[in-house]
C-alpha cells in the first residue's frame, strides 16, 4: 500500500487541457463516470524519459471511447504532447502514465447524452506491478471465480473502467489466499488472461497464448509476440482449455504494468521459469529502454 494516498501526491495533473496542482484535480461526487462506469483509460510506462508506444496507447484510448459511445475531445497528437510535457514537469525519467476519459456530472441517470467528456493524465513513480523477489522466481496465480464476458454482453474491445470490476474482485480474492493474482477463464470456459495482464504458455519450445476475442489484445502482448518472432520462436494463438495447463512447462504474463512476469503456479499446476521467459523478459527491457540496456552491456 502506498505510504501517501494517491490524491495527496505532489506535482501536477493535466486536466481538460490545463496543468493543475495534483491535489486540485477533483471531480464532483455525482460524476456519471463514477456511478455508471462511463470511463476509459490507459496504462503506460516511461523508460529513460520516453513513454513506450505512447501514440498507440492514445489511439486505443480514442477507440475505447468510441466503443462506449463518446468522443475524446483531444486529438491523439494533443494527448501525446500533453503527456510528454507532463513527464518533464513531473521531473521523472521512469514512471507510470495514466490517461483517463469520462462522462461528467451535467446529467445523472443511465442516459447522459449532454455530459461533458473530461480527460486527465496523471504520471507517478510506480515500480514493478508484482513483488520484485516474487517476479524473479515466478508469481503464483489462483483461478478466478468470475469469467471474462461474451462480446455480445460487454464491450470487450474497449479498455473500459467497468470491465475491471470483476478483475478487482478476483485479485482481492486471490491475494486473500496468498496468491499474487488470478487467472480468468472466459465465458466459454477457455483460458483468457490474468486480472490485468495477458497470459502465455510454453511447450516444447513453442509459445501458446489465448486468442484475444473477448479480452484486450494488449499492446505489450503484441510487442512480446513480435520479440519472440524475432528470436525465431513460434507463437500460436488459439483456444486453450484449463485442462491443458498440466502440459505446459513455462508461463508468463505481459502488460504495461506487469511488463514480462514469469508464473510458477496456477492453482494446482506448476511451471518453471526458464529460457524463453527469461529471454523475453530481457528482450522486453531492451526494447522499452534501449539506452539503459546498452549501458549495462
Amino acid at each position: 500500500m502506498a505510504s501517501v494516498p494517491f490524491d495527496q501526491l505532489d506535482g501536477e495533473i493535466w486536466f481538460n487541457g490545463a496543468f493543475v496542482p495534483w491535489k486540485d484535480a477533483k471531480i464532483h461526487v455525482l460524476t456519471h463516470g463514477l456511478h455508471y462506469a462511463s470511463a476509459v483509460f490507459e496504462g503506460e510506462r516511461a523508460y529513460g524519459g520516453r513513454v513506450f508506444k505512447l501514440t498507440e496507447h492514445n489511439q486505443r484510448l480514442h477507440t475505447s471511447a468510441q466503443i462506449l459511445g463518446f468522443k475524446v475531445p483531444y486529438s491523439v497528437a494533443e494527448l501525446d504532447a500533453a503527456t510528454i510535457e507532463l513527464l518533464k514537469r513531473q521531473g521523472f525519467s521512469d514512471a507510470y502514465v495514466r490517461p483517463i476519459a469520462w462522462r461528467g456530472s451535467e446529467m445523472m441517470g443511465v442516459s447522459a447524452q449532454s455530459n461533458r467528456i473530461n480527460v486527465a493524465i496523471a504520471i507517478w513513480q510506480w515500480g514493478s506491478y508484482f513483488n520484485p523477489a516474487e517476479k524473479l522466481k515466478g508469481i503464483r496465480l489462483d483461478i478466478a471465480e468470475y469469467r471474462r464476458p461474451d462480446p455480445k454482453t460487454a464491450p470487450c474491445a474497449s479498455k473500459a473502467a467497468g470491465l475491471y470490476m470483476i478483475c478487482t474482485i478476483s485479485k482481492h480474492a486471490a491475494e486473500a489466499k496468498g496468491y499474487a493474482d488470478a487467472m480468468m477463464l472466459d465465458y466459454r470456459g477457455q483460458v483468457a488472461e490474468a486480472t490485468g495482464a495477458n497470459i502465455f504458455f510454453v511447450k516444447d519450445g513453442v509459445i501458446h497464448t489465448p486468442t484475444p476475442d473477448c479480452f484486450l489484445n494488449g499492446i505489450t502482448r503484441q510487442t512480446v509476440i513480435e520479440l519472440a518472432k524475432r528470436r525465431g520462436i513460434e507463437v500460436i494463438e488459439r483456444a486453450i482449455m484449463p485442462e491443458e495447463l498440466a502440459d505446459f512447462s513455462e508461463c508468463f504474463l505481459t502488460g504495461s504494468a506487469a511488463e514480462v512476469t514469469p508464473v510458477s503456479e496456477i492453482g494446482p499446476h506448476k511451471f518453471t521459469p526458464a529460457t524463453i521467459s527469461e529471454t523475453l523478459m530481457n528482450d522486453y527491457i531492451k526494447e522499452v529502454c534501449p539506452a539503459a540496456a546498452a549501458a549495462a552491456e
